[in-house]
């Protein structure tokens, strides 16, 4: 009876491992479903695995892959696919706070830019009044750039109405450090509203070498229209420190910041269809890229050009030192004018390619910033100097005043630094320091003046108590 009841134990036993083992069978494979239909793996068959953790059937993927053939979008297909609260926070998040690939607007963008109105284009008078608000003297390059500008929208208005089709001006500005070259830009494109890229030529080498390709200045530029192309089109592209890339002389070495830039520049000056990364400076696999025309975009070049005066004083004193048309030697040293006298042939000399000249067919100086000038920078235009510390200490209910003679002696120092209006703010948070220190200590302080003994380190400012 024991043998008997033990046997019976055992069988037990057995049928209850059984029991366990079917159970675990089942539960693995309703662990296993389609994701997309829910079926399990004894329904549909051997699952596809995909990351993470996601089984579909093979039914369901071949739908998938018909759905793709049939020009479906991406976005459809992740609806269809319930992918959307699969991946929150795995596979298709980019960012969108339901997990969802982000809209290309971009297209949407292109299609509705409206054209450009000829009869909203600015006239050059009404540019250059604009200008005159912000920017003190520089009367010439003004009335060029503003021609300039309006002509070139003007072209891009009309585009090819007709057979005669308009060239494109871009320009070359001249003129000594701190003349506003940089300033005169970028009034003019806030005035105008249209994308501006500002970059310098410093940092572009040719193709292959470490620094920015030549396509980054586009780059940049779709950067600033919100990589938007048909609005980048339209831009303006600001290169400064272009006499950095003059053609070196007496070098052994390979030029590649030189020369070679300016020739890598050509196509862009002209006008062609060039593919630039999006988000990037250089192109490499990971960066998308796309195709931006420069045909209507305005490229403004501006630089220094040190020793060019040197150059062109040469020039004007080749003529023979001695007889009754002869000129003296150091005619031109005092000239604030020098830079007007440039013609091709002297930027040739200072290197600068022919065929890059020939691209900018607007060439013009800016002046040398004189004692007068600096004077009206630091009270006329809208957001002087003066104006900014007059505002931050109206905040703490305090006056400032600046009389005549320390203004001129602000200029004076300025003049000596040789930066041209760059110095003024470096002169004016010197002796400011202490002033914006003090004042906040004693709240009866209702005015302050700052004289010339002041800014000469002879005596100090003018302090009055309110009420007197």
């Amino acid at each position: 009876m024991e043998d008997k009841d033990e046997l019976t134990i055992n069988e037990d036993k057995d049928i209850d491992k059984d029991i366990d083992k079917e159970t675990d069978d089942e539960k693995e494979d309703y662990s296993k479903f389609c994701y997309m239909c829910r079926r399990t793996e004894k329904q549909a068959g051997k699952l596809i695995y995909m990351p993470p953790n996601i089984y579909i059937c093979p039914e369901c993927m071949q739908k998938t892959f018909d759905t793709i053939n049939k020009d479906q979008s991406f976005e459809e297909m992740c609806n269809q696919m319930d992918l959307m609260s699969m991946n929150r926070g795995f596979l298709f998040d980019m960012g969108n706070k339901k997990g969802t690939a982000k809209k290309d607007k971009s297209k949407k963008k292109e299609e509705e830019l409206p054209p450009i109105d000829i009869k909203k284009v600015p006239a050059p008078h009404i540019i250059k009044e604009k200008l005159d608000e912000y920017i003190v003297g520089q009367e010439y390059a003004k009335k060029v750039i503003s021609v300039g500008v309006y002509n070139h929208y003007k072209r891009v208005a009309t585009g090819t109405m007709d057979e005669i089709e308009i060239e494109k001006s871009n320009m070359l500005m001249i003129g000594p450090t701190g003349s506003g070259k940089t300033y005169l830009v970028k009034t003019l494109a806030k005035l105008l509203d249209v994308p501006l890229a500002i970059t310098d030529a410093t940092s572009l080498t040719e193709a292959g070498y470490i620094g920015d390709d030549i396509e980054s200045v586009v780059s940049k530029l779709l950067a600033a229209a919100d990589n938007d192309v048909k609005k980048a089109e339209r831009g303006i592209i600001f290169i400064d420190e272009i006499d950095k890339i003059a053609k070196k002389k007496n070098t052994t070495n390979r030029d590649v910041s030189g020369e070679s830039v300016q020739q890598g520049l050509l196509k862009l000056l002209e006008g062609s269809e060039v593919e630039v990364p999006v988000g990037a400076n250089s192109k490499n696999a990971m960066v998308p890229l796309t195709t931006v025309n420069t045909r209507n975009i305005l490229f403004i070049c501006g630089g220094a050009f040190p020793d060019l005066e040197n150059i062109i004083k040469e020039r004007l004193t080749k003529q023979a030192l001695i007889g009754f048309n002869s000129d003296l030697k150091d005619k031109y040293d005092n000239d604030p004018e020098i830079l007007s006298k440039v013609t091709m042939d002297d930027l040739k000399t200072f290197g600068m390619i022919p065929e890059f000249l020939g691209r900018m067919p607007i060439i013009f100086t800016l002046q040398g910033l004189t004692k007068d000038m600096l004077v009206k920078v630091l009270k006329e235009p809208k957001n002087a100097i003066l104006k900014q510390y007059q505002k931050l200490l109206a905040l703490d209910e305090v006056e400032l005043i600046f009389d005549d003679d320390a203004l001129e002696a602000i200029a004076e120092r300025a003049i000596e630094k040789k930066t041209g209006a760059r110095a003024l703010r470096a002169i004016i948070e010197e002796f400011m320091l202490d002033i914006m220190y003090e004042i906040p200590k004693d709240d009866n302080i209702g005015r302050v003046t700052i004289t010339r003994d002041y800014i000469e380190k002879t005596g100090g400012p003018v302090i009055e108590m309110r009420g007197m």
